[in-house]
C-alpha cells in the first residue's frame, strides 16, 4: 500500500500559503481506502498488529454519538503505518512547507458517528489550531494531512477551515478541539476576518492544513460514520522547546528530555529527505 506519487505545483504552494490549506488529488486507490476502513474496524475492536499497545487505551465513549479518536495508530495497525509513514506523503509535505526533511509527529484515527439526523453537539470538533497543542515543538511550520475514507461533505461533518488564519500566528487558548460550543469559540477567536470554508473531499483525497490554521467541524447528520486517518507531520529539524506546554510526545524523548533535543528517534520516523 502506498500513496500515489504527486508533484506539487507552484499553484498548489500558492494556495496553501494564501489560504492555510490545500486539497490534494486522490492519494490512495480504492483498495487502500477499503483496507483503511477495515483498519478502523480492527482498531476499535482492539485487534492490533504486532506486540505493542496504543499510546492511550482504546475505550468506548460514554455516548454513542461522541467522536472517537486514537493517537499513534501506526504503533498497532499496519495499514495506518503504511499510509502515515509513506515517502510520497512526506515529499508533498516537504514541498508545501518548503522543508528538506519530514518526520511523523503523530497520527490520529478518527471516527465521527452518524446521528441519523439527530441535532447534537456531541460530534462537533471545536475551532482550534493544531499548534495550540504542540507548543513544546520548536517550529510552527508543521502540517496536518486529513485523509477522507468516504466522500466527505458538510452533511457528514466535513472539516471547516478559516481562510488565511495561519497568518495570525500563535493564538493563546487555541487548544479547544474538545470544546463543542462552536458559536462561543467563534466569538472568542473571530477578532479578524473570519471566513469559513468547508473541505469537500472525495474518498482518497486529503486536505493539508498548516498547524496554525483554525479549523473545526460540525456534526455528522447522516446514518454512516465519517472515517478518517490523520498524519501530523513536522520538519526534520524540529526539537523540544521547554517551558511552553507539555505534550505526550515529550515523554517519547526519554526520561530526561532537554531543551533543543530533536524529535528524531524511532517514535518520529523519517518519511522523506532531499538529502538522501
Amino acid at each position: 500500500m502506498s500513496v500515489i506519487k504527486y508533484n506539487v505545483t507552484q499553484e498548489d504552494k500558492d494556495v496553501f500559503n494564501r489560504d492555510g490549506y490545500w486539497i490534494s488529488p486522490k492519494l490512495i486507490d480504492d483498495e487502500t481506502i477499503e483496507k483503511l476502513r477495515g483498519a478502523h474496524d480492527r482498531i476499535w475492536s482492539k485487534d492490533f498488529d504486532g506486540d505493542g499497545s496504543p499510546l492511550y487505551p482504546v475505550a468506548r465513549p460514554k455516548d454513542k454519538l461522541q467522536i472517537r479518536k486514537l493517537d499513534n495508530g501506526w504503533w498497532i495497525n499496519d495499514e495506518v503505518r503504511s499510509f502515515v509513514t509513506d515517502e510520497n506523503l512526506g515529499e508533498i509535505a516537504a514541498d508545501l512547507l518548503n522543508e528538506d526533511e519530514i518526520r511523523l509527529w503523530h497520527d490520529q484515527v478518527i471516527l465521527k458517528p452518524g446521528s441519523g439526523g439527530e441535532e447534537t453537539k456531541l460530534g462537533n470538533v471545536g475551532w482550534h489550531q493544531d499548534y495550540g497543542y504542540w507548543r513544546c515543538s520548536s517550529t510552527t511550520n508543521m502540517v496536518t494531512v486529513w485523509l477522507a475514507l468516504q466522500d466527505t461533505v458538510i452533511e457528514n461533518g466535513a472539516m471547516m477551515t478559516i481562510l488565511g488564519s495561519h497568518k495570525w500566528g500563535e493564538v493563546e487558548g487555541s487548544d479547544t478541539f474538545f470544546d463543542q460550543d462552536m458559536d462561543k469559540l467563534r466569538t472568542k477567536f473571530a477578532t479578524r476576518d473570519w471566513v469559513e470554508e468547508p473541505c469537500i473531499l472525495k474518498a482518497g483525497q486529503a486536505s493539508f492544513h498548516h498547524a496554525l490554521t483554525f479549523h473545526g467541524s460540525g456534526p455528522n447528520m447522516t446514518n454512516d460514520p465519517r472515517l478518517s486517518v490523520v498524519a501530523h507531520l513536522m520538519p526534520g529539524h524540529t526539537a523540544y522547546r521547554k517551558g511552553r506546554q507539555h505534550h505526550s510526545n515529550v515523554n517519547l524523548l526519554g526520561p530526561r528530555p532537554y531543551n533543543g533535543q530533536p524529535f528524531n528517534n524511532d517514535y518520529f520516523p523519517l518519511l522523506y529527505s532531499r538529502k538522501a
